[in-house]
């Protein structure tokens, strides 16, 4: 089984507007889904992110978010497992915050130590 990464994506201009019901029944909806991940043996680990947080770059720090000029932000992360790439995307269509719009699911294969490996530590041209 392969390790994927699957970044969650929302729009927090509208997860700051919603009321405490409205975040609890995502809450409660994203719990019962990654609780069936577990039961098919998909789940590895996650959790969801704070709005708030920190961005570090070469020239600045900025800490108030958001932190990419974009309408979505990474609201949490999920590590799983699937038997490949197109597995990993079918098993993140059935997120039913996807399913409603409200939410968007950035799948993603991690590189395994034996895939970093065969780059080796041999010099190599940069191109320029």
């Amino acid at each position: 089984m392969e390790k994927f990464l699957l970044i969650i994506r929302e729009d927090l201009s509208k997860l700051k507007k919603w009321d405490q019901e409205e975040r609890y029944d995502g809450i409660r909806q994203m719990d019962s889904w990654v609780k069936s991940l577990a039961q098919n043996g998909n789940y590895i680990s996650g959790d969801a992110l704070h709005i708030k947080g920190g961005y570090v770059s070469k020239d600045q720090v900025l800490s108030d978010g958001p932190f990419i000029e974009a309408k979505e932000g990474v609201s949490g992360i999920i590590f799983m497992g699937a038997k490949n790439l197109q597995d990993a995307v079918s098993i993140a269509q059935t997120c039913p915050l996807v399913k409603t719009g409200n939410m968007a699911i950035e799948v993603r294969p991690l590189m395994e130590v034996k895939d970093i490996r065969e780059f080796g530590d041999e010099e190599r041209p940069t191109g320029s």
